[in-house]
C-alpha cells in the first residue's frame, strides 16, 4: 500500500491509541474545486505537523500532545506505524451532527466549527476507521510531494500491512462504532 491520509500527529495518535475511531475531515486547499473525496478504502496514517495547533484539541490531548511532542521525528523525516480502514463515511449537513459526536474525539468544538462552515458547503465527514498497529515502523524522508494542505498522498515506500494488529480488540471498537453509529442515528 501507498495510499496515505494526511492527519495531525496527536489525531494519528488517538486514532492509534483507541481514543477515537474517525476522522473528521472537510479538505485541504489543495483538494480542487469538488473538494474532498474518499478516495481509498485503506490507507497509512501520515502524521503531519502541518497545520499543528495545540490549542486546537480538548485540554487531555494537549496534556498527551506534549508528552510525545519529544518524540516527534526529526525534521525531515516522517514515521508511519498505523494504516487503517474504512469502516463506513457519513456526509455530516448540520453542525448539530457534528456536536453529537462530542465526547468521542479530541478536536475542540470551535476549530470543527470553522472547519464545518469553511469552503463553498456547509458540511464535514466523518469517517469511521479500523486502526492497525504496523509490526515495522516505517520511518521516511519528506519529500516536496507530501507537502501542502492536501488530505491524500502517494509515499515513496510501500507500507506492509503483514502482521499488523488492530489497536482495540474487536469488542471495545464494536461499542465504539456502536456508539458512533448511535450519535448519529439514533438507536
Amino acid at each position: 500500500m501507498t495510499a496515505a491520509f494526511k492527519e495531525w500527529a496527536i489525531v494519528v495518535d488517538a486514532l492509534g491509541r483507541g481514543e477515537q475511531i474517525f476522522i473528521l475531515r472537510k479538505g485541504g486547499i489543495h483538494e480542487g474545486r469538488d473538494g474532498f473525496k474518499m478516495e481509498h478504502s485503506v490507507f497509512a496514517l501520515f502524521p503531519t505537523l502541518f497545520h499543528q495547533q495545540r490549542d486546537s484539541v480538548v485540554e487531555a490531548a494537549q496534556k498527551r500532545y506534549d508528552e510525545i511532542r519529544g518524540g516527534f521525528p526529526p525534521e525531515g523525516s516522517v514515521v508511519i506505524n498505523y494504516f487503517a480502514r474504512v469502516i463506513e463515511t457519513e456526509q455530516l449537513r448540520s453542525f448539530e451532527d457534528v456536536q453529537r459526536l462530542h465526547g468521542q474525539h479530541i478536536w475542540k468544538e470551535d476549530v470543527l466549527k470553522e472547519r464545518f462552515e469553511w469552503g463553498k458547503e456547509q458540511l464535514i465527514y466523518a469517517i469511521a476507521v479500523r486502526v492497525f498497529r504496523l509490526e515495522t515502523a516505517l520511518e521516511l524522508p519528506l519529500v516536496p510531494e507530501y507537502g501542502g494542505c492536501k488530505s491524500w498522498i502517494e509515499l515513496t515506500h510501500e507500507v506492509s500491512m503483514t502482521m499488523a494488529a488492530p489497536t482495540l480488540k474487536e469488542a471495545a471498537f464494536d461499542a465504539k462504532l456502536a456508539a458512533f453509529r448511535d450519535a448519529l442515528h439514533g438507536l
